[in-house]
């Protein structure tokens, strides 16, 4: 059995630590982005070249791997920074390894395969000169580039558990609320409330009561967003640092990671982690010889969008079916079994050991006073960058589309954005100059939620995208409320209709009218925020509207039922369009024009995707 640490001993064995890693921090390294995107990419194969050669080599004394979490650039995986240097290698492929280590130790750039500009010539030689990464803020993804998430001593090397010790050593939980609320950090889950508020609520509520709980919610459910599973498969450190400094705040002795089952990578993680931390004695009973006792628990969560909403989340601890209920009471007066329940996102307390640590007046410094700190989002869709990018709050939507994101992919025209996941609004590109904070937001008909941005071009429909949400919306309705699921259900029918080509124009006063119903009578944010989708493409795309039930046309040429295939006279007989049909819709002999049947073709664009002479119609 291992020997438990004190306070005192962690000091001195963190001191330990960072004189043996100073010396080992001029060696040549190796660092692989292998968070579940950068395995999906291929990573692992590139560890296990890398391993191979350097075992093969004996190269060990010379080369350190290390294997991160996310890193954020997710475009351009799988790919090596190698440090010193930081030399940034995107899209690399396994014969390209023993180049790259060569010359790495050889003090050279291998410049084939550095990163460049993808519609020029010019070489970013240093990874923080590259436009992705240079308007970024990155004081949360940017320690995942640091740290191998199974090795504890990466995170203690990185100053992990000293903002800890700062708080045990101060011994004042009052004074670690007050500078959590004098940073102004707002929770990073959707709501946006003040984390300190919400702390010093917790630590005021039912005082008799001696058993408090805090909660991590990750549970992300939103389409397209990854930001609270990244982090937690690349730091999960930093989130049990959030919660034990949480913990001693409020008075709480346990504390509960509730995770969906579809994040594997991240709840392996968070169990070694969780061992390591016990093995120290940061973790449990006495937690370093302070007499403070502190555990936590992981809970897998089945996938239900609902139980991102903290009262259904708490059902879903209680191990009862997770449906949202009344409030008040709130979760910090009355919450798991109905003792006091501090509920926070994964992002918010990853602030928590940045802000202990400089203070909160030095966190506050960044972003705009009411919106400090800075935000993670999941930046996808059509555009050039797709990735997790970490911004100061009051930057304008066009610095992150634009400056980080690349703008369009090829020749594309960017119509939209959507922020705030399904629940979101879509903000048109002529008011892509307004800031990224939570009133700014709001006032456009969108809002922050956990941080899901998705890009759209002029290719996308915007009755088919609220469509879409609204049809996974109504799916993911508990059901509890009638007004959100029988109006989500029937708004979504309503806009089948408009995309069928069936719906007459008496039905978008209906379809607004419902949308304001459903916002202001539901129980919970999901249908509150539910409408959010229809109410911002009817305001900002009324004519998108119009054109499918007036002229029974889909102008981004989306909605099947609208459209038409045909072939113009570019043809050139070539064949391949009518080899690729796969309803023979097609007729014609070789070199000459081909002819669509109508009657036959089930638009499923087969043929437009392989014709090279831009010969088939789409009206």
């Amino acid at each position: 059995m291992k020997k438990l640490l004190s306070l005192r001993e962690f000091v001195d064995f963190r001191n330990q630590i960072l004189i043996e890693q100073e010396a080992q921090n001029s060696k040549l390294t190796l660092v692989v982005c292998a968070g579940t995107g950068g395995q999906a990419s291929g990573s692992n194969d590139i560890i296990r070249i890398i391993k191979r050669y350097i075992l093969e080599r004996t190269l060990h004394k010379k080369i350190r791997l290390r294997i991160t979490g996310c890193l954020g650039f997710c475009e351009m995986d799988p790919f090596i920074i190698v440090e010193p240097g930081f030399h940034f290698y995107p899209k690399l492929k396994m014969n390209d390894i023993p180049t790259l280590i060569e010359a790495s130790l050889d003090g050279r750039i291998v410049e084939e395969l550095i990163y460049k500009e993808p519609l020029g010539l010019k070489r970013y030689h240093c990874q923080s000169d590259i436009p992705f990464f240079n308007k970024q803020k990155r004081t949360i993804l940017g320690d995942n580039q640091r740290i191998d998430p199974i090795r504890i001593l990466d995170y203690v090397n990185q100053g992990g558990y000293s903002s800890l010790v700062k708080a045990l050593s101060n011994g004042d939980p009052e004074w670690i609320i007050n500078e959590v609320k004098e940073s102004g950090l707002r929770g990073r889950g959707g709501a946006g409330f003040p984390t300190g508020r919400k702390w010093e609520l917790a630590r005021n509520s039912n005082n008799s009561d001696k058993q408090k709980y805090i909660v991590c919610n990750a549970d992300e459910g939103d389409p397209g967003a990854y930001m609270d599973r990244s982090v937690l498969e690349g730091n999960p450190h930093s989130i049990i640092e959030g919660m034990l400094i949480a913990g001693i705040a409020i008075g709480a002795n346990k504390g509960f990671i509730y995770v969906r089952s579809e994040y594997p990578l991240a709840i392996k993680h968070s169990l070694i982690a969780l061992r390591r931390v016990r093995d120290l004695g940061i973790l449990g009973k006495n937690i370093l010889g302070t007499g403070i006792d502190f555990d936590i628990e992981i809970v897998r969560g089945a996938g239900a969008f609902v139980c991102g909403e903290e009262t259904a989340l708490i059902k879903s601890i209680e191990g009862i079916r997770g449906e949202p209920k009344q409030r008040p009471p709130y979760p910090i007066e009355k919450g798991i079994w109905r003792h006091p329940t501090c509920i926070n996102n994964v992002e918010t307390l990853a602030n928590i050991s940045g802000i202990i640590n400089r203070g909160g007046k030095e966190y506050a410094k960044v972003g705009e006073p009411g919106n400090t700190g800075t935000k993670i989002f999941s930046l996808v869709g059509k555009i050039r960058n797709t990735g997790l990018v970490e911004v100061p709050l009051g930057i304008k939507i066009r610095e992150v589309i634009y400056d980080i994101g690349g703008g369009p992919v090829e020749n594309g025209k960017i119509k939209a954005v959507q922020t705030g996941g399904p629940s979101g609004g879509c903000i048109p590109a002529s008011m892509f100059d307004i800031t990224i904070d939570y009133e700014s937001l709001a006032k456009a008909g969108s809002i922050m939620g956990s941080g899901g941005m998705i890009v759209m071009d002029e290719n996308t429909c915007m009755v088919d995208v609220a469509k879409y949400f609204m049809g996974f919306l109504k799916d993911e309705s508990c059901g509890k409320c009638f007004t959100c699921r029988k109006g989500t259900q029937r708004m979504y029918e309503i806009l089948e209709d408009i995309s069928n080509g069936e719906g007459i124009m008496e039905q978008l006063e209906l379809l607004e009218e419902l949308a304001l119903v459903v916002k202001d009578t539901t129980m919970c944010g999901l249908g509150q925020t539910a409408p959010n989708p229809v109410l911002s493409t009817l305001k900002y795309f009324h004519d998108e509207y119009i054109e499918h039930i007036k002229n029974n046309r889909c102008p981004a040429g989306v909605c099947k039922e609208l459209i038409t295939y045909s072939i113009n006279n570019n043809c050139t007989g070539c064949l391949r369009c009518l080899r690729s049909c796969p309803e023979n819709a097609i007729t014609g002999e070789k070199k000459k024009l081909h002819i669509i049947d109508p009657t036959k073709c089930v638009k499923c664009g087969a043929c437009k995707s392989v014709c090279n002479f831009d010969a088939v119609d789409v009206r």
